[in-house]
């Protein structure tokens, strides 16, 4: 069988150089946030119901390891249907579109929160929930 030319990139060369430019694309809106912020809208609206750290279950799942980890998959945690069939894998991109409106990107949630509306705040807790959650 003959072989491509060298200067004609393969199919594995192609899809190395496709992830690499896509992972080094900057992802407007997500990097940006302020975690300094980001922990003040945590606990003025987040810390009543989860934790940041450890496997201390409020009214809903703590948020250790959160970037990553599969919706509805806190241990013993009693998740709504929704929740447990969404399979979203938690990270900046899932939560900039779930933080806003919980309920309409998870029908059926039991997390009774209306969503983050201000402009910013939900990239500054994405921000702070980045280091604040990993273990």
């Amino acid at each position: 069988m003959a072989r491509a030319p060298e200067s004609v990139p393969g199919p594995g060369r192609v899809r190395i150089a496709v992830l690499v430019t896509l992972c080094l694309l900057p992802r407007p809106g997500l990097a940006e946030g302020d975690p300094a912020k980001g922990e003040g809208v945590f606990l003025n609206r987040c810390s009543e119901c989860h934790a940041t750290q450890g496997d201390q279950v409020k009214i809903g799942p703590p948020l250790t390891g959160l970037f990553g980890r599969t919706s509805g998959s806190w241990p013993g945690f009693p998740y709504s249907q929704a929740m447990a069939t969404a399979g979203i894998v938690w990270d900046a991109e899932s939560l900039a579109q779930f933080l806003p409106n919980p309920r309409g990107f998870v029908p059926q949630t039991k997390m009774n929160f209306n969503g983050l509306k201000r402009p910013g705040e939900a990239e500054d807790l994405i921000a702070y929930l980045a280091t604040a959650t990993a273990e």
